[in-house]
């Protein structure tokens, strides 16, 4: 089964989004969407997250972080090691998680953004321009539940 085909067959968000960290053997997961108040809303998760981490990416302004800065930009955001990460995109809340390989891809409907899909990895990881445009389609599916 493909991830699409997982992702309309789970019985609910999070174990969509399961699927989704399954499929591209990352470790967690979340998804963000966008709402009225112009902020991204933590919608579905996977894998463990501290608590500190948790109060911290519920509500994510666009253009913060790693998850806003996708939004923003409508492109992916990704780090091969975010704990040695200097780019400026990581902020020390992604650090907390532990995580290494990160990436976030926008959420799309059509051409606007309405939200963000990240997954991460314990270990570094580098991500093919293949695996973001899979990961892109896999947060549309997201989106359509």
């Amino acid at each position: 089964m493909n991830v699409i085909a997982e992702i309309e067959a789970a019985e609910g968000l999070s174990e969509a989004l399961g699927c989704v960290v399954r499929s591209f053997g990352a470790d967690t997961g979340t998804l963000h969407l966008l709402e009225e108040d112009g902020l991204l809303h933590l919608k579905a998760l996977s894998g463990n997250f501290p608590p500190s981490v948790l109060a911290v990416i519920r509500e994510i302004p666009v253009g913060k972080g790693m998850a806003g800065l996708a939004v923003e930009r409508a492109q992916p955001v990704d780090a091969c090691n975010i704990q040695s990460n200097t780019s400026g995109d990581v902020r020390p809340g992604a650090r907390a998680t532990g995580m290494e390989g990160a990436i976030v891809v926008p959420v799309f409907d059509g051409a606007r953004v309405i939200g963000a899909l990240g997954i991460a990895n314990r270990g570094e990881r580098l991500f093919s321009e293949e695996e973001k445009n899979a990961l892109i389609t896999a947060g549309q599916a997201l989106a359509a539940r």
